[in-house]
């Protein structure tokens, strides 16, 4: 199971945002620590805001800061809801630019499907707190922003 470059830019915003002592970053300051396009953790925080996990203000001392239940999230939860693809695997676009010939007699996506629920429901008894560092003594380091067709 892969993660989306948007699910992963989300994890990353929401974990500098749980790290103690940050308080309310910018989008821009976000992006700099993650080393993230700033368009990206931007659109990030506006999707993390839209599910309740940050609360943001507006304006010149603005930023993003986690709500105040953030931590207790599911983390299955959040990421069935952040993954907005339909399948693992395309069926109807691939290299020949028309449907897979299998596709009347495939039960493969259908086994797809059953795995990512799977890998979700594995996820679920965790939270976001289980997934964000406990002191600020272990800061977020850089990690490289993921290659992904369509996004650069």
């Amino acid at each position: 199971m892969k993660l989306s470059a948007f699910t992963d830019v989300c994890l990353r915003t929401i974990m500098v945002l749980a790290t103690p002592g940050t308080g309310q970053l910018t989008s821009r300051e976000i992006a700099d620590s993650v080393g993230v396009p700033y368009n990206h953790v931007a659109k990030a925080v506006l999707e993390l805001r839209t599910l309740g996990i940050l609360q943001v203000t507006r304006g010149r001392n603005g930023g993003a800061a986690l709500s105040s239940q953030a931590l207790d999230f599911s983390l299955g939860g959040l990421l069935r809801k952040l993954d907005k693809r339909t399948d693992i695997v395309d069926c109807t676009d691939h290299d020949a630019q028309s449907n897979c010939p299998l596709s009347g007699n495939c039960r493969l996506r259908a086994v797809f499907r059953q795995a990512r629920e799977a890998f979700y429901a594995s996820l679920d008894p965790l939270t976001i707190r289980d997934i964000c560092p406990t002191s600020a003594a272990e800061p977020i380091t850089l990690l490289p922003f993921p290659t992904v067709r369509g996004i650069s």
